[in-house]
């Protein structure tokens, strides 16, 4: 197992993979815990990937060094782009790994929490080769305008599942709601569901993230 991330794997041959990057000041531990309760089916050959995001000062926190993606500056919101393009870079790169072993891209699926869901979103819309699918939790989309001139086709049926809290105090769901018409006016198949909760993770979200992963890696 290599240092940067965490391996689940629910069967002795995977042929699909779920990539799944967690939010700000966590680490790759922090969903590790899900993947029992997701009750995959006793068949499923899959390989959980949970890479740790490298510790760097984060300003909307003042400057404290932790685990983060991209910076946040409130007063510059696209002050992270730098950091999230190296991040997609770094998350890609696990991407091709896995084709390497043997997986195929449209067997693999990009997820992520958060500051994650900002990574999964943004290379799974660039990515040139098609994917499994995409699943955004408690997130955005970063920078829309520019993802028209960067866009690619392979990805542009790929399924989308993005989840919010309708009372997350971290990132307002008509934020979220914001992306996801974003994607929507691109054609993007997005699958929404919201809950009452904050920023984080519920079980009815639980079962509707197992469902929609059985679905797309069946």
């Amino acid at each position: 197992m290599a240092d940067d991330r965490i391996e689940i794997e629910t069967g002795s041959r995977p042929d699909a993979a779920v990539v799944w990057l967690h939010g700000l000041g966590a680490d790759g531990h922090d969903f590790e815990p899900i993947v029992p309760e997701l009750h995959l089916p006793s068949q499923a050959q899959i390989r959980f990937i949970f890479p740790h995001a490298p510790v760097r000062p984060v300003t909307i926190n003042g400057g404290m060094e932790m685990r983060a993606w991209y910076d946040i500056d409130p007063r510059a919101p696209l002050a992270g782009d730098d950091d999230i393009r190296r991040s997609a870079q770094a998350i890609r790169a696990i991407v091709e790994e896995q084709v390497a072993r043997g997986i195929a891209t449209k067997r693999i699926v990009l997820a992520g929490f958060s500051q994650g869901g900002v990574i999964a979103l943004h290379l799974g819309l660039r990515y040139e080769r098609k994917l499994a699918g995409i699943m955004a939790l408690s997130t955005y989309l970063h920078d829309a305008e520019r993802l028209v001139d960067e866009l690619t086709l392979d990805n542009a049926d790929t399924p989308i599942f993005m989840a919010h809290g309708l009372g997350d105090p971290m990132i307002p769901v008509t934020r979220a709601i914001t992306s996801r018409e974003a994607l929507k006016r691109l054609s993007y198949r997005v699958e929404w569901h919201e809950y009452a909760m904050g920023h984080g993770v519920c079980l009815e979200e639980i079962r509707d993230i197992a469902r929609w992963l059985a679905d797309v890696l069946r």
